[in-house]
Parts: structure tokens; sequence; C-alpha cells
């Protein structure tokens, strides 16, 4: 009886590790390949319980949602000859487990290397014609959708479908930064000796107009003042020649006594003349009243 009772306990065991070594879950997320030998006997792509050989076959899950891979970032060369250093993104999906398996194995991870060669490669052709102001434009989406059926195209081999590729940044690299700068900064330093020397050049006609102007308002006012003065000169001429026509004798008297201040007047003067010279007589005896007679002049 103790006989019977321990094999039907050891058959028991057997059956539960037969069972728990045929059996297997799959779960809605995943898709399964039943390996034989490292041989794919079997894919199952739905859901739920299955079994297998126990200790001959094994499973290996792969995953059916949509998988992202950051790829680092490479420097292309575009169109224009300018450098960048581009970080991309790829969203993909496994679509054949059988030959994702077959082409790259047991280990979903080792798709990143062979995403990034076939990424770069598609990067460096597409971008190599096309210009940095497409790449910064509405443009992009064009590039970036041609990108995508480039990548599509070369991962299927691989059973891997492509559902997006974009850029995650695209900066300039640094010596490039330091050349635009560089080179901005020698435009907007020639911007402004222009504009210093179109500021002196205007400052200078500025000026010349001035001067011109200036020596215009001088020379007619001169001129407006020489012509006043002349007729002041000609009014004052014509007023001395009525007052000398109506009373000669004053008038020959006043213009005597003004000769006098006028030379006379600082003090220093010296006035070499015989002492009988006419000019010096009103010096020796005053004029004579209106109504005498003048002297004769000497002679």
């Amino acid at each position: 009886m103790n006989r019977i009772m321990i094999a039907g306990a050891a058959l028991l065991v057997v059956l539960v590790l037969i069972a728990n070594g045929s059996l297997f879950t799959v779960s809605q997320t995943e898709q399964a390949l039943v390996v034989q030998f490292g041989k794919v006997v079997r894919v199952i792509e739905t859901p739920g319980l299955h079994a297998k050989w126990p200790i001959a076959q094994n499973v290996i899950t792969l995953d059916k949602r949509l998988l992202a891979v950051d790829l680092p970032g490479e420097e292309v060369i575009l169109g224009d000859q300018t450098r960048m250093s581009i970080d991309t993104f790829t969203v993909f999906r496994i679509s054949d487990p059988l030959r994702f398996y077959q082409a790259i194995g047991p280990i979903p991870e080792n798709i990143r290397g062979r995403l990034n060669s076939v990424v770069t490669g598609s990067l460096r052709r597409v971008l190599g014609n096309d210009k940095l102001l497409d790449v910064l434009s509405a443009d992009r989406d064009r590039i970036m959708s041609t990108i995508d059926g480039q990548v599509n195209t070369e991962m299927q081999p691989f059973g891997v479908s492509i559902v997006d590729v974009r850029i995650r940044r695209a900066d300039l690299p640094q010596e490039n930064t330091d050349a635009i700068l560089s080179r901005m900064k020698s435009e907007r330093q020639r911007i402004a000796a222009q504009a210093r020397a179109e500021g002196a050049e205007a400052s200078q006609k500025i000026k010349a107009d001035a001067e011109r102007e200036r020596t215009v308002l001088v020379a007619d006012a001169k001129a407006t003042a020489d012509k006043l003065r002349g007729e002041g000169e000609a009014g004052a001429t014509t007023i001395y020649a009525k007052a000398f026509g109506q009373d000669p004798a004053f008038f020959s008297i006043w213009r005597t006594l003004q000769g006098y201040h006028d030379i006379f007047d600082s003090g220093a003067a010296r006035l070499v003349v015989s002492p009988d010279n006419d000019y010096l007589k009103y010096l020796q005896a005053p004029p004579p009243p209106p109504d005498s007679p003048q002297p004769a002049p000497s002679r």
C-alpha cells in the first residue's frame, strides 16, 4: 500500500512538472515564438493559454506594442554644405516576429544598432539634398516623410515596421556656431562702419550746406550794408550840399572846426605848417559874425 501511494505521489509530481513546463500564457501586449533546439517551430500572435513540449521546446516573447528608440546625435552635411548635429528618435513595431528573431536574435535591444545605421544613412542621403532653411521650415514634414519611407523599406527584412522618425534636436556644431557668430559680428561691424561713414558724409554735407548758406547770407548782408551805407553817404552828401547852399560861410566854419576836433582831439597830433596858413586861421582869431563880410583868402 505504501508503495502504491509513493508511486502515485511521484506520478502526480511528474504530471505537475510536465504541466508547468508545457503550458504558458501570452498576454495581449506580447507575441511569442516556440523554439525547438534553436529553430522556430511556431509563431503565436493571439493572447491566451498555449502549450508546448516540455524541456525540448522553449518560448521567446516579443513586445508587439509601439517601441521607441532614442538614437545618438549624428553630424550631417546639408546640401548647402552646412554641418548639423542631429538627434533623432524612432517609433517602430515588431510586425513579423519570425523575421525579427531570424535577423536580430532573441534580444530585442539588438535592434538599436541596426536602426541607428539605417536612420543615419537615410538622414545623410535625404538631408544631403536639402538646405538649412528647408530643415528649419515647414518643408521639414516632407523631409521626415521621405526618411520614414526609406527607413521603413530597409527595416522590412528585419520584421520591423517604422511608425515615425523624428528629429528631436538639430544644432550646429560648436565650430560652426563660433564661425556663424563671428560672421554675424563681422556683418554687424560692417553695417555699423557703413552707418558711421554715411553719418559722417551726411554731417559733412550738412556742414558744407550750412557754411555755403552762411557765406551767402554774410555776402548778402554785406552787400545790403554797403548799399545802405552808400545810400546813407549819398543822403548825407545831399544834406551837406543843401546845407552848404543855404549858408556857405557857416558850413565852411563848421567843417573847419570839425577838422580841428578830428585832428587835435587825441592831444598827440603834430601839425607842421607856416604860421600864416589859412587852415589855422580860426585858432588865431574867432570866426566873424554871420553878417560881417568874409575876409578874402590869402594868396
